[in-house]
């Protein structure tokens, strides 16, 4: 038995275990970046306020998007693949309420009229298939507006020095959604 386990061990340990290791991490790291929905990234800072967010945006391609590709009134990882993520270096005010400093996946809730934004303590996911509702840090209204067409989705963190926040922009098709962190 112990013959066993010091043979296990040994397999474990060698070279040729750890560089597949290395092959399965640079063949993870390859096929992310070859996606169709390429990984992107903002990041905004205002005094000692850094928002960072992560996602991965797809493309309109002549396709329905809203109500349709992104179905009204269902929990949507606001991106592709993975859930989209939002970090926040300190706590932060979002439409009147505290969300402490750290990382959380972003969620909507798209409808015709009114989304909810969601902020989740789980951020890594992938995509909404795991979406624990008990697990959200916030959740709050906010409408959709008319804007020019963006092919890939944006989600933008923009320092505005007149309101003294950083806003959030996510634009994609014909909508645009906006809000002030602080």
């Amino acid at each position: 038995m112990k013959y066993l386990a010091l043979l296990a061990l040994l397999v474990l340990l060698s070279p040729a275990t750890q560089a597949q290791d290395e092959r399965k991490t640079t063949m993870t790291a390859s096929k992310k970046s070859d996606r169709v929905s390429p990984q992107k990234s903002s990041t905004s800072t205002y005094g000692d306020l850094q928002v960072n967010l992560e996602y991965s945006s797809p493309g309109v391609k002549n396709r329905n998007i809203w109500g349709e590709l992104v179905p009204y009134g269902k929990v949507w990882r606001t991106g592709a693949n993975e859930a989209s993520t939002i970090e926040f270096s300190r706590d932060v005010m979002i439409h009147g309420k505290r969300v402490r400093a750290g990382k959380y996946a972003l969620f909507t809730i798209p409808g015709e009229n009114e989304w909810q934004v969601i902020l989740n303590t789980e951020p890594d996911q992938w995509g909404a298939f795991k979406y624990d509702e008990a697990k959200d840090a916030m959740r709050f209204s906010i409408k959709p507006e008319q804007t020019e067409f963006t092919e890939r989705l944006a989600i933008d963190a923009n320092a505005d020095e007149q309101k003294k926040c950083i806003r959030i922009r996510l634009a994609w098709e014909k909508l645009s959604l906006s809000w002030e962190v602080q």
